[in-house]
């Protein structure tokens, strides 16, 4: 029996620490920087120099995690608040909104090197997301996480009729990791299944609207 329970508190140590590493890996800071690089490697974007598409993906990564990171690190030191601490629902709102800050002077700045609506989208499609996250975050606890990959299939969808693949095999990984990244949520005990399941809805009908929000603007 004792065996028997040193293996379950193994594998269970295990499935956490696999968890912790899927929360990491997909952070909803990251999807922008995904989603660019993806864009430059399988569009009319993949014949501009490389010196371009890499200094363009330093820039994405500086605005979309490196410097809101930045910045709700010094909050947090700031507030003398713990990595714990910072989960609470009261507490997320300023980070959310200096990563809104950060978003919108990368959009600002795509705009100025005159860059094609789809790609501006990514961006409008990742401050959708966060404006949706902060309204509901006043009233209800919604996984951030969920909706960063709920978003990338609701954007994929719309990207396929832009360009015309068939995106069946890319659908398929965006949902597989969506049901990843949800299940690492509830074994970390972040969020409950109502949580993922609705940030995976929000993020799925911002990253639908958000291509048709930016040929708006």
């Amino acid at each position: 029996m004792r065996v028997n329970e040193k293996l379950k508190v193994k594998e269970r140590a295990t499935i956490l620490v696999a968890a912790r590493l899927l929360s990491d890996v997909f952070r909803p800071s990251y999807y922008p920087l995904m989603g660019f690089a993806i864009l430059l490697m399988f569009t009319y974007l993949s014949q501009l120099p490389w010196a371009f598409k890499v200094g363009l993906l330093i820039i994405v990564y500086l605005f979309t995690h490196f410097i809101p990171m930045v910045g709700v690190y010094a909050f947090r030191q700031s507030r003398s608040l713990t990595r714990q601490q910072l989960l609470v629902r009261h507490n997320r709102i300023v980070p959310y909104l200096l990563h809104f800050v950060s978003y919108v002077m990368l959009y600002h700045m795509l705009s100025s090197i005159q860059s094609p609506s789809f790609v501006k989208a990514i961006v409008v499609i990742s401050l959708l997301v966060q404006i949706c996250c902060i309204i509901i975050t006043l009233f209800w606890n919604i996984s951030m996480h969920s909706a960063g990959a709920g978003a990338i299939i609701g954007a994929l969808v719309v990207y396929a009729s832009l360009f015309h693949f068939n995106p069946v095999w890319w659908l398929c990984a965006a949902i597989l990791v969506s049901g990843l990244v949800n299940s690492s949520r509830m074994l970390l005990r972040q969020h409950t299944l109502w949580q993922v399941l609705g940030g995976t809805l929000v993020g799925f009908l911002c990253g639908y609207v958000g291509i048709f929000v930016e040929s708006i603007i």
